[in-house]
């Protein structure tokens, strides 16, 4: 075999990674479909330099989080769990109530459910930032507003 036909796999090394600010309004996204998107924005998926071991991915600044919206009856059925670690501690809280106390709570879950369950997850989920009103303090980073196609 010649060594001219032997490709080698790149990987991407650290100063190779450019990470780029982007906005997302919410309003009128349905929850589900906003989640994937971001969460491919913030692992990097959309980059030609995306490697599965190395975070690559951008920061985003989601807005508007409280103009969400929830396909069928999950604005009632909808129920996140949490045991505390004691005997009868399971807590339940329904996406009704998360949703008028902590909108931003809401999709911050449902990105991180998007998100694999490894030591990167952490890191990509701190490059998320979402505020429930318009105002945001990250008006320095020179956002960009990010396309995710159709709502």
């Amino acid at each position: 075999m010649s060594s001219s036909l032997i490709q080698k796999t790149y990987s991407p090394k650290p100063s190779d990674i450019t990470k780029k600010w982007y906005l997302v309004d919410a309003t009128g996204w349905r929850l589900g479909r906003l989640a994937s998107e971001i969460a491919q924005v913030l692992s990097g998926k959309r980059k030609p330099i995306y490697s599965h071991h190395m975070d690559t991915g951008d920061f985003v600044v989601v807005i508007n989080v409280d103009k969400i919206e929830l396909s069928g009856n999950k604005i009632d059925q909808k129920i996140y769990y949490r045991h505390t670690g004691y005997i009868g501690g399971l807590k339940e809280t329904p996406i009704r109530k998360l949703m008028e106390e902590k909108p931003q709570e809401v999709l911050r879950r449902a990105v991180r459910g998007m998100l694999p369950n490894n030591k990167l997850r952490r890191p990509v989920l701190n490059k998320l930032k979402v505020y429930a009103g318009a105002e945001h303090p990250h008006v320095a980073q020179q956002l960009e507003k990010l396309d995710l196609g159709g709502k």
